[in-house]
């Protein structure tokens, strides 16, 4: 595998968050009026107050963004055109002989800052204790529409379809890179199966935290998990709990994202504490902490995460992207079989088996789905224990199946 080493012929935008923008978040966080939250202690009618009040008083009071900004400016940022979109990444240069070009996308309500657990060990695998030969060039991105890429007035219909367009922009025309390799997660994962797609022939690989089809907003009923399927009689118990468990953990979401997202957007972008509840139910849901998030994100990782969204007033172009999945959906490039033509790695996770299939399942359960033939599949690996945020979660477990794809594969 070789790339051509080019410098990047841009100059570094290090973040910086003005002063009277933290000051109005102070101010709005100082004067949230609260619901009355009565017989929730359960978490049954959603997040719980005392939880928020909590993490506001420590956003209040503790929380230290210009901490946060300076451990994000220890690596290099950059704030581009790409075919008209304002565009932010992160870059973390290759330690390596010849370092392969990466390029990863994240999702909601995720930040380009969940993969900061593993650019330091993509990029540099010999301080690692790796093999300097199979080093990144780590590219990491903001979606269109969310954190330091937003806000978006004039391409209100920005998809995952059109980001995989920006992004080969990005990597071919903008940064020079005659071939590259792209990963992601959530919809991020659904952009690098679309690069995989269309653009199969210019990528090394790809490799995502999940496999859906890229079909997967098409349709009538996007914003139901189910299809609006009835669950069978027949079923047994557990599998009909896990089942109902699994489609509540998203059936708000997605019904939301997809049907009202602008809606929604009007109370979320006036109220940052509102802004913190509607994310934090997604951090708490979707992550395997076992009933203790801080046991995966810390009040200062969640509200980095959170504030990314405030200072940028992102929440309504980054929860549109649901809607404008489904609304101009996804057509074919090509009629080829695999639809994903690039080589495929695939990271599973325990939190995510589907409803009665085990870890040592999981990949056979795939490999027996409508799903697995849409890809070019070379290396599948499914782990015991992590939620959603995969390399936020099992970062070690994600680099070495990143690494397994690329070069083992």
């Amino acid at each position: 595998m070789t790339t051509a080493r080019v410098p990047l012929p841009l100059e570094p935008s290090p973040i910086h968050v003005p002063q009277p923008i933290l000051d109005d978040l102070q101010t709005r966080l100082l004067n949230t009026r609260w619901p009355l939250d009565a017989g929730n202690e359960d978490g049954y009618y959603g997040v719980r107050r005392s939880y928020v009040e909590e993490l506001v008083h420590y956003w209040i009071n503790e929380f230290d963004w210009r901490k946060a900004e300076r451990a994000m400016n220890a690596y290099e940022h950059y704030q581009v055109e790409v075919d008209g979109v304002s565009v932010h990444f992160m870059r973390k240069p290759g330690a390596g002989p010849n370092p392969v070009p990466l390029i990863l996308s994240h999702g909601w309500p995720w930040t380009f800052w969940h993969w900061s657990k593993v650019i330091d060990a993509l990029a540099d695998p010999g301080a690692y204790g790796g093999n300097p030969a199979e080093a990144f060039e780590v590219i990491v991105p903001c979606l269109p529409g969310f954190g330091f890429s937003a806000p978006l007035p004039d391409h209100p219909e920005m998809n995952f379809w059109k980001i995989a367009d920006l992004w080969h922009i990005l990597m071919t025309d903008i940064l020079g890179y005659g071939k590259y390799a792209a990963g992601g997660c959530d919809v991020g994962a659904l952009v690098t199966g679309q690069l995989g797609h269309k653009y199969g022939a210019e990528l090394y690989g790809i490799h995502i935290g999940s496999a859906q089809k890229l079909s997967f907003f098409s349709g009538e009923r996007a914003w139901d998990f189910s299809g609006g399927r009835p669950l069978p009689e027949q079923l047994p118990p557990h599998i009909r709990e896990g089942i109902l468990r699994l489609d509540r953990r998203f059936a708000s979401h997605l019904a939301i994202h997809v049907l009202d997202p602008g809606t929604l957007a009007f109370g979320l972008s006036d109220s940052p504490a509102g802004m913190l509840a509607w994310m934090l139910e997604r951090w708490e849901r979707w992550s395997d902490n076992h009933g203790d998030l801080e046991t995966v994100f810390s009040k200062d990782d969640l509200l980095t995460h959170a504030t990314i969204y405030w200072v940028n007033n992102a929440i309504e172009t980054s929860t549109r992207i649901y809607s404008n999945n489904n609304r101009y959906p996804w057509t074919p490039a090509h009629d080829r079989w695999p639809v994903i033509e690039a080589k495929t790695g695939i990271t599973f996770v325990g939190y995510e088996n589907p409803p009665g299939v085990t870890t040592e399942q999981r990949v056979q359960h795939f490999l027996d789905s409508d799903r697995a033939v849409w890809y070019n599949h070379v290396n599948i690996t499914a782990h015991a224990r992590g939620g959603h945020f995969i390399p936020w979660e099992v970062p070690v477990e994600w680099v070495a199946d990143v690494r397994r794809t690329f070069f083992y594969s």
